[in-house]
């Protein structure tokens, strides 16, 4: 069964169970700028996201309970932390027959509002969404955004609302929750082994990305990585069966207007080319796998150009592409994505989300060349004990690229049960094991407890990244107050 939205979204109420969350917030602030009315309801703890939740002047709940429903007609919608057979607002929805969506059916029900362009893929899909929404708002084109994390040129939001035709979203697919979205578009930006809970092998995670090809409609398309084994292989099991679709391959081994005819990496900035525009385009954030992110962006932005301007010239596409070269050039990042925490004591920290070891040792070399005469020093944390199991030998060698590392226990998820012959001592004894040369090797169960011993080896010049989906990321932040307040 198709679920939808209330056809006139401007007179509709929605209430959100969760509303806190980063993915719940955005959602709410589009349906805020489409007219809707909007409550909602979580726990006391203050977010990142009460301050987004107040400047929409959304009433929040702080607790949970069947009082905090409107009265009327209200479609609810709740966050996968809560439970509807338990949740009393999700159980008073029910018992008034009230339209019920999980966040990933809701974010389904909008696509099918609006021209959707999906973003997906196991790395790369927050900052290619983050990219896109950049080029977006530069060339004020009818979109609305919703990325996965804050986007510096989103006003530190998740979303953009530049207009209601077209709707691009990064689509997640864990759990198969992207086969409840409606695309007209598809980047893929990578299919590799993960979510090991979840997809037990290469092939079952493989088909999952096949199947959302499938959901492509006559004469859509399908936009492709040609440099990643796992994006080609999904293409070419979605091509035999779907002849009807339009497949674009970006990258350095593709051919056609996306190919990559030149990078080059400088200190401060990444350079390249692409066989559609004469100009190259320029990055300031570090990274060559951010090249194929951007070449991945530019290549759903012109699709969707395309379709909006059919008979667009040659200088107006040119006049497009000179915008998204603009955006690109003032592209910032987006939260915990490389993110530039400050600089102390001559010590720049960063903070990345980087949590797969392809990624993490993709972003590491990206980091390396960008700031070269910087020691670089690393401290991860590992995320799942089913990924950690499933890659263990993988997570310690993508940490060569760092000078010295950094290591804690494994950030566990409510939905798996710990290992104990499994720990994030396992990793650190493996990476004792490489041939590298650490200037140092650290090992704390607990990220703060690193702070003091980091503070005499760190030295001016040095760069410091805290890596990884756990917690590790307030080591980054307490040392830069520790270091600013001791530079006072």
């Amino acid at each position: 069964m198709i679920m939808q939205f209330p056809e006139n979204l401007k007179s509709a109420q929605f209430h959100f169970v969760g509303v806190k969350g980063t993915g719940m917030t955005a959602l709410a602030e589009i349906l805020v700028r489409a007219g809707a009315r909007v409550s909602g309801s979580d726990v006391p703890d203050i977010f990142y996201t009460d301050k987004i939740l107040s400047s929409l002047g959304i009433v929040v709940h702080e607790e949970f309970s069947e009082k905090n429903l409107p009265q009327g007609d209200t479609t609810v919608i709740y966050s996968a932390a809560y439970n509807p057979a338990t949740n009393p607002e999700l159980l008073e929805a029910t018992r008034r027959n009230l339209a019920v969506f999980s966040y990933p059916e809701a974010l389904g029900a909008l696509s099918r509002t609006m021209v959707s362009a999906g973003i997906a893929g196991v790395h790369g899909k927050t900052t290619t969404t983050a990219m896109a929404g950049s080029i977006m708002a530069q060339a004020s084109f009818p979109a609305t955004i919703l990325a996965g994390s804050a986007v510096a040129s989103f006003g530190d939001r998740c979303t953009l609302s530049l207009g209601s035709r077209y709707f691009i979203a990064e689509t997640c697919e864990y759990r198969r929750h992207f086969l409840h979205f409606s695309p007209s578009v598809i980047a893929l930006t990578s299919v590799e082994p993960d979510h090991q809970d979840y997809y037990p092998t290469y092939d079952s995670i493989l088909e999952a990305f096949v199947e959302y090809g499938h959901r492509l409609p006559h004469g859509g398309t399908f936009i492709y990585c040609h440099d990643d084994p796992g994006a080609r292989k999904a293409a070419e099991r979605i091509r035999e069966d779907r002849q009807d679709l339009n497949f674009i391959p970006y990258g350095f081994s593709a051919s056609g207007e996306f190919a990559l005819q030149s990078s080059r990496q400088e200190e401060g900035r990444t350079a390249f080319a692409l066989s559609l525009f004469s100009e190259e385009f320029i990055l300031h954030v570090p990274g060559k796998h951010l090249v194929l992110d951007a070449v991945a962006a530019i290549a759903l932005c012109v699709t969707l150009f395309r379709r909006e301007y059919p008979q667009a010239t040659e200088q107006e596409l040119r006049q497009f592409l000179l915008s998204a070269r603009a955006a690109l050039s003032g592209f910032k990042g987006s939260r915990r994505r490389s993110e530039v925490i400050g600089e102390a004591g001559g010590v720049l920290i960063l903070d990345d989300y980087g949590h797969h070891p392809t990624a993490i040792k993709a972003t590491l070399e990206g980091i390396k060349a960008f700031w070269p005469s910087r020691r670089l020093i690393v401290d991860f944390m590992s995320h799942t004990y089913s990924r950690t199991r499933a890659l263990l030998d993988s997570f310690a060698e993508s940490l060569t690229p760092a000078d010295a590392v950094v290591l804690h226990k494994i950030y566990p998820s409510a939905r798996e049960t710990p290992d104990p012959e499994l720990s994030g001592r396992t990793i650190y004894e493996k990476a004792k094991k490489l041939p590298k040369q650490w200037s140092f090797l650290l090992y704390t169960e607990e990220p703060i407890d690193a702070l003091d011993q980091l503070i005499p080896l760190l030295k001016p010049g040095d760069l410091f990244v805290t890596m990884g989906a756990g917690d590790n990321w307030k080591l980054g932040r307490a040392l830069f107050e520790t270091l600013t307040e001791r530079t006072k």
